[in-house]
């Protein structure tokens, strides 16, 4: 290609990629594009969407450049839900990434570079600075002597200025076992001062290790779609594989899902569930009805407790002040308590709550709620009850007993979606107080923190869903101490963190939460445990001009598009009972930079 046409095809491709940049900055635009009918670019924003994140954590944005994939054959009407299970896996193998020859990767990195140097003010990118533009990497098919899989170009800027661009490549080999097999600290450092021509250089280690994946709790974690992970970096690695020692810098990384029946506050969560069940049946006018806990009907356990609060209370009313007052006690905490490590239920259920208690493991009907309330409202009608319930309660049911005890009750229809309603305000009142024990009574937080998650002025399917945000910090702050142990210490301030983004942010069991941790804490989780990933930086020079050979183990293999020789063999083997060392896969990252005058 001559001098001009290479100009000219810098500028094209630069063109294309700053429209596509800044139609992605507006959030007009999400979709891949393809540049000239055989290049796939794609704008990337999600750190978890990023082929990249396993070996490399630099830019929140960049652009991903791999092979456009070819059309199949009637592919607008073909879908992978609409085709056979035996074509499916032939499907997804079509519609892989796919990656560049080198040469081709070489030649839109170059373009890259061209369009950033300030020195070439003819191309479009030079001219206008003020675009600057993230990452590029490049998928390629290694078919250089290297071996290369990706080639990645980032800008150099110093005062708001472009002065240069970082250049990286990957290589990946594996899988491989045994330390034998690996290349040494000194080799690797050596490899580094050749190609950078430095003569001082230092290392940083990082490594990361599944804690709820480790031997100490995985019988206790089997299948669970929770993960705790930690993340350790320290400076002047002493030998590949090195243990993190205690001065490390620790991160866990805290991702929990709800409803594991292992978890400490299982019992809670299907007490959710229903909540969740009526909410829905509000919002359609159709509930599905969940299958019973109970032999016994609603009524039958409703009406149970009415008798037992009739006889409660005309003891109440024959006995002393002392001993009625036991009788209350007594009369409130039917349910008992339920020991954890962690947790204890409240044993101070007032008459709303018991009713809940019952109903939402007996009802399994319509026509079973509106039976249960109806005995309820005519013995209260009736004085046949006076039962006692908690101050601030909100719920229409708590009302009605307010106005119970001066015989003066409103009318109220259990007709259409009333009966659905009452029962689900009064699960919320309940459920509330629940969390208040659970976060107060532990000190996690305080009620200042949590108003806006008790909060009863919004519409009920917002109530909803702020109890579905406090169940699953609960749930978070609950396993990392009921597996991992962590103390008061640790738990309050990731109760806070949970409570800082639960109040910006919707629901969500994918986010991952992260708590700074001193090593000791949790070292008998990771000390005699083989890494997930460990990868070892050394560097030299300085701001700017520092340059890094990273070189990376890894259990998965961290490139997707190149085909591994993988045994059929787990990550870790054993043999004559004895663990084996696990097989991981290699990657070198090497960086080298071009400075502009």
């Amino acid at each position: 290609m001559k001098k001009n046409g290479i100009t000219a095809a810098t500028g094209e491709f630069q063109k294309f990629l700053i429209a596509y940049y800044q139609d992605g900055q507006k959030g007009e635009l999400k979709q891949p594009l393809v540049y000239e009918s055989d290049i796939h670019v794609q704008l990337v924003n999600d750190e978890g969407k990023n082929p990249l994140r396993c070996i490399w954590s630099g830019s929140k944005s960049v652009f991903i450049i791999e092979k456009a994939i070819p059309k199949l054959e009637n592919e607008e009407e073909t879908t992978e839900d609409s085709i056979s299970p035996d074509s499916k896996l032939h499907f997804k193998e079509a519609r892989a990434p796919m990656p560049l020859a080198v040469m081709k990767a070489r030649q839109l990195i170059s373009w890259y570079t061209m369009a950033h140097n300030p020195n070439m003010p003819q191309l479009v990118n030079a001219s206008s600075p003020a675009v600057v533009l993230p990452p590029v990497w490049v998928r390629c098919d290694s078919s250089d002597p290297e071996g290369t899989c990706w080639l990645g170009a980032e800008i150099i800027r110093t005062d708001s200025k472009v002065t240069g661009i970082n250049f990286h490549s990957v290589t990946c080999k594996g899988p491989v076992i045994g330390k034998a097999s690996f290349i040494n600290l000194d080799e690797l450092k050596k490899a580094h001062k050749g190609r950078h021509h430095s003569s001082t250089v230092t290392t940083k280690g990082y490594a990361q290790y599944d804690l709820f994946g480790s031997t100490v709790v995985e019988s206790s974690i089997i299948e669970s779609q929770s993960s705790v992970v930690v993340d350790f970096t320290w400076s002047n690695v002493e030998n590949i594989l090195q243990t993190p020692p205690l001065t490390s810098a620790a991160t866990l990384n805290i991702k929990v899902g709800s409803g594991d029946q292992r978890s400490p506050v299982y019992h809670l969560y299907k007490e959710l569930e229903f909540l969740i069940v009526l909410a829905e049946g509000l919002k359609t006018g159709e509930t599905d009805w969940p299958e019973p806990l109970e032999t016994k009907t609603a009524v039958e356990l409703v009406r149970a407790l009415i008798e037992d609060l009739k006889k409660k209370f005309d003891v109440y009313q024959k006995q002393p002040a002392k001993e009625s007052e036991k009788i209350k006690s007594d009369a409130a905490s039917v349910e008992g308590s339920i020991q954890t490590a962690f947790v204890t239920d409240r044993g101070d259920l007032d008459f709303a709550e018991q009713l809940w208690s019952r109903m939402r493991r007996s009802v399994a009907s319509y026509r079973d709620v509106v039976d249960s309330l109806t005995l309820v409202i005519q013995a209260l009608k009736f004085g046949d009850i006076q039962p006692w319930i908690h101050r601030g309660s909100s719920s229409s049911l708590s009302k009605l007993i307010q106005q119970s005890y001066h015989g003066n009750m409103d009318n109220f229809s259990l007709t259409g979606l009333a009966p659905i309603r009452m029962l689900l305000e009064v699960g919320l009142d309940k459920m509330r107080k629940d969390y208040i024990n659970y976060f107060i009574g532990q000190e996690l937080t305080t009620l200042n923190y949590l108003d806006y998650f008790l909060s009863s002025s919004v519409d009920v399917q917002e109530q909803v869903q702020r109890l579905k945000k406090l169940h699953h910090m609960l749930e978070i702050v609950v396993n990392c101490n009921a597996f991992l142990n962590l103390a008061h210490e640790h738990l309050f301030p990731l109760t806070q963190s949970c409570l800082q983004f639960y109040k910006k942010h919707p629901y969500s069991e994918e986010h991952v939460f992260h708590l700074q941790i001193r090593p000791s804490v949790i070292s008998s989780f990771y000390q005699n445990e083989h890494p997930q990933t460990w990868r070892v930086e050394v560097s030299s020079g300085h701001g700017q001009k520092e340059v890094k050979t990273t070189w990376q183990l890894s259990g998965m293999a961290p490139v997707e598009h190149v085909g591994f020789d993988i045994p059929d063999i787990p990550f870790e083997t054993t043999i004559n009972g004895e663990a084996e060392k696990p097989a991981y896969f290699t990657t070198m990252i090497s960086c080298s930079q071009v400075h502009f005058m």
